[in-house]
């Protein structure tokens, strides 16, 4: 709740716990005194979110109607007049919900992704990821819903942390008996029960109750079923007058409803025999005769235009079906397509580990020169096949519609910075400068995705630099326009280079193009980059410009619209320092299933002075973890039986504190927000470069246990 008057947040907490325990008219009155005290105050962006929880407690009530009108005629038209991102992501999570209640879960899935772009906002981050395990359950889609509802076991909300889980642990145990795995389905059931009943959540612990039922009753333990239906008796009884009181108003309404019927029917009568009895004249029977045959030729050209409709109505019917298995061929060949790439890209990524990873360790043991030559050219074509896997992987997840960007706070400047450094040693060799014009009027805050942002500028460079020798590449950053929060910026990659060809502009941004195969013999390369910032441009809803002429050079240019945060202070040094970390003395777990991969990492840890225990499998993870005391964890994340992120889940339901880095072959289906909302510190995708793995543990090791020993000071 974006507000800072105390009395608007009391009464919003007061609505929320109503809310939570089923007390449904008490929330309506306190968000009523909520929304009231919005508008004495003038705060609209208050007063938005309470429309939109009106519309989430018509919506929970049943009341649609209700509910589309706080929805469409309240929040949405004062969304028009206001920025407010949190705001349009609420706007687009109440329509996602409408939509789930009237049984449209793949667009109610569309618009929660909508919404997540639009805010970063915790609480309503949780809400979508609950949503999304309910529409994926609803969808039979099991193993991604129980992903989502686990990672919501162990969060840390603000606001809904114990309502979150008790939703959560009814998710997974609905979930479990619809595979007929009753125990794992009841030990759930009872997880559930134990946080709805100390919360005082009647309709979760209602829910609970049943599920626990039937559960135990499935499993033969029929005296534990006894006690659950006692419960729901109990439960029901205290309810009966409510239901009763209800059922006595339907009824009611019914009779007075029957009543007014009847009693416009007897008038209708009375009427019908005072005109009967009146003497009526020649014209008045020609009138009526005449207004018989046009209502009969009406009835007659309404009979006609009916079959019409009905006719035309089979038709569109019959082509709408056609069209339909059309669009289902299409998205079920694409998505064999997305599969394939995907499994094919992550399981090659396994033998690509072991192959990069021996590299490394022979060029650390002092090689002779000409076993150096051959292991340089093994370095490089592995690390050719690993940038080819990872340009694949890419465009295969924006085809399918898998990557969004973030928004978090960024220093545009360090993002671009720390591109060109990386590509240096590149310039060099081609004896090429390149050259940063950076707007110093651009705000030092900015909100974006800082990885995409850095795809897009590395991808532009490196082609650039390619395509370059004895020259020069610019980099140009440029502020447009600044409209509050709202701001424009121009960035442009401009080089010197051997330049494209009108007809070869045609194609540059195809996939595999590289104008053509002389180019492609001389430069080398995947053809993917430009095709890559192509698609993640339109990931911000921006389009990649060009303009080259051959022998002259090119141009790649376009605009970002981004929003910025006035008013904070910079105090964080722009360079940081790299630091040289003491790893000595170190001892992690390792949980990987691949043998190659654990001899690899355990000798790559080795050359740090770090020893590590070796855990095959997840379950063997979390035994060890129970078992003994880590300075950290790295976790594989895909592995037979349990999973990285369901090992992490149980860890951390014992051990919050221990640092786990997730090393994961990261696929199309791998979501970055589950690893971290399931417990993970970080993550390093396999095969990983050998100073990025170091620093990663450093970071979240010794740097975390130096905090913590500082607090303790």
């Amino acid at each position: 709740m974006e507000t800072t008057n105390p009395g608007i947040i009391s009464y919003f907490e007061e609505y929320r716990k109503y809310h939570h325990q089923d007390q449904l008219d008490e929330a309506l009155k306190s968000l009523d005194v909520a929304a009231d005290l919005s508008e004495q105050n003038e705060d609209e962006k208050s007063l938005i979110n309470c429309y939109h929880h009106f519309a989430l407690l018509y919506l929970d009530m049943g009341r649609l109607d209700d509910a589309i009108f706080y929805l469409e005629n309240k929040a949405k038209v004062m969304l028009g007049q206001l920025a407010y991102p949190r705001g349009e992501a609420l706007q687009k999570y109440v329509e996602a919900r409408l939509l789930f209640a009237q049984d449209y879960p793949y667009r109610a899935d569309y618009m929660l992704d909508e919404a997540r772009k639009e805010s970063n906002d915790r609480n309503l981050l949780n809400n979508i990821v609950l949503l999304k395990a309910e529409i994926y359950s609803s969808l039979d889609k099991v193993e991604t819903a129980t992903v989502n509802f686990n990672s919501l076991v162990v969060n840390e909300d603000e606001y809904e942390k114990e309502y979150l889980q008790a939703r959560a642990y009814l998710g997974l145990a609905k979930l479990f008996e619809k595979q007929e795995e009753h125990e794992e389905s009841v030990k759930n059931g009872e997880s559930a029960l134990a946080i709805a009943e100390a919360n005082g959540f009647s309709k979760l612990y209602l829910e609970a109750n049943k599920l626990l039922e039937e559960g135990y009753e499935k499993l033969g333990q029929y005296d534990r079923a006894l006690v659950y239906s006692r419960n729901l008796l109990n439960l029901r009884d205290s309810v009966f007058t409510l239901a009763k009181t209800v059922e006595e108003a339907k009824i009611s309404n019914r009779l007075q409803l029957e009543y007014m019927g009847e009693e416009i029917n007897r008038q209708t009568e009375q009427i019908d025999q005072l005109n009967e009895s009146r003497n009526r004249s020649e014209l008045t029977a020609i009138l009526t005769s005449a207004f018989l045959t046009i209502i009969s030729l009406l009835a007659v050209s309404l009979y006609r235009n009916n079959q019409i409709k009905l006719k035309t109505n089979d038709l569109l019917q019959t082509k709408n079906r056609e069209l339909q298995n059309a669009r289902d061929a299409a998205v079920q060949a694409m998505e064999a397509k997305t599969n394939f790439l995907s499994t094919v890209s992550h399981e090659l990524r396994t033998p690509l580990y072991a192959v990069t990873g021996l590299t490394h360790l022979l060029l650390e043991e002092n090689p002779s020169k000409s076993q150096m030559e051959h292991l340089k050219a093994l370095k490089f074509s592995g690390d050719y096949l690993l940038n080819f896997i990872n340009d694949i992987l890419q465009i295969n997840k924006i085809d399918a519609d898998k990557l969004e960007p973030m928004s978090v706070e960024i220093n545009l400047r360090k993002v671009i910075t720390d591109v060109i450094n990386s590509l240096q040693q590149s310039a060099k060799e081609n004896k090429t400068q390149i050259i940063l014009d950076y707007d110093e009027n651009i705000p030092n805050h900015l909100m974006s995705d800082p990885l995409k942002l850095s795809q897009i500028v590395m991808n532009l460079v490196g082609n650039a630099l390619k395509f370059t020798k004895k020259g020069e590449v610019h980099v140009i950053a440029k502020l447009v326009k600044k409209i509050e929060e709202d701001v424009t910026l121009y960035f442009e990659v401009k080089d010197t280079g051997i330049g494209i060809s009108k007809e070869q502009q045609q194609t540059i941004f195809d996939s595999f193009e590289q104008g053509s195969i002389q180019i492609n013999r001389e430069y080398g390369g995947t053809g993917l980059g430009l095709t890559i910032v192509k698609s993640l441009l339109g990931l911000f809803g921006s389009e990649i410009q060009l303009q080259s002429e051959e022998g002259k050079g090119s141009s790649f240019f376009f605009e970002l619209n981004l929003r910025c945060k006035d008013g904070v202070v910079d105090d964080i040094p722009f360079e940081p320092t790299e630091k040289e970390y003491q790893f000595e003395g170190l001892h992690l777990l390792l949980v990987e299933d691949n043998k190659i991969n654990q001899v690899i990492t355990k000798k790559m840890l080795g050359k740090k002075e770090i020893s590590c225990d070796i855990a095959d499998n997840g379950n063997m993870a979390v035994d060890l973890a129970r078992e003994n005391s880590y300075d950290g964890i790295l976790m594989d994340i895909h592995m037979p039986g349990i999973s990285g992120v369901e090992a992490t889940i149980e860890i951390r339901k014992f051990d919050p504190d221990t640092p786990i880095i997730a090393l994961t072959a990261i696929s199309l289906d791998d979501s970055l927000e589950a690893f971290y909302a399931a417990g993970c510190n970080d993550v390093v995708t396999k095969p990983f470069k050998p100073e990025v793995f170091y620093q990663k543990i450093g970071e979240n090791i010794l740097e975390e246990r130096e905090k913590a020993d500082k607090s303790v000071l």
